[in-house]
């Protein structure tokens, strides 16, 4: 079923009020998640240079299965690697207007167990 504009508001909105409270510094970057039905991306941002220093999706080739929850602890797995390879060790985790239950706790959960403070 095709999102409505109703639910993509009332996410954007959501969105807004999250973003408010954080923002990703060279010390203590945002974990930022999209999620689609088919697939599921997470970038570790830098907000003060705009730099984007690791980044893990499902749409990738080396990304999981799709848009399930096996596939979400995958890329928090990835995302945790890169994360650690690149040097961060913090992150501010930004939900990006998702509830946070299934697929979004999921990757939260992996990325925490592959070393990431949040």
């Amino acid at each position: 079923m095709a999102q409505t504009n109703a639910n993509y508001a009332r996410r954007i909105r959501r969105k807004r009020g999250v973003r408010k409270k954080i923002f990703g510094t060279p010390e203590r970057p945002r974990l930022t998640i999209f999620r689609s039905n088919k697939h599921m991306y997470a970038q570790v941002v830098d907000d003060l240079s705009g730099r984007t220093l690791a980044a893990a999706g499902t749409a990738t080739k080396s990304g999981g299965a799709g848009g399930n929850i096996d596939a979400a602890v995958q890329i928090g797995q990835q995302i945790g690697e890169k994360a650690k390879a690149a040097g961060v060790e913090q992150v501010a985790f930004d939900r990006n207007g998702f509830r946070y239950h299934g697929r979004v706790k999921a990757l939260a959960d992996a990325a925490r167990e592959a070393g990431l403070k949040f």
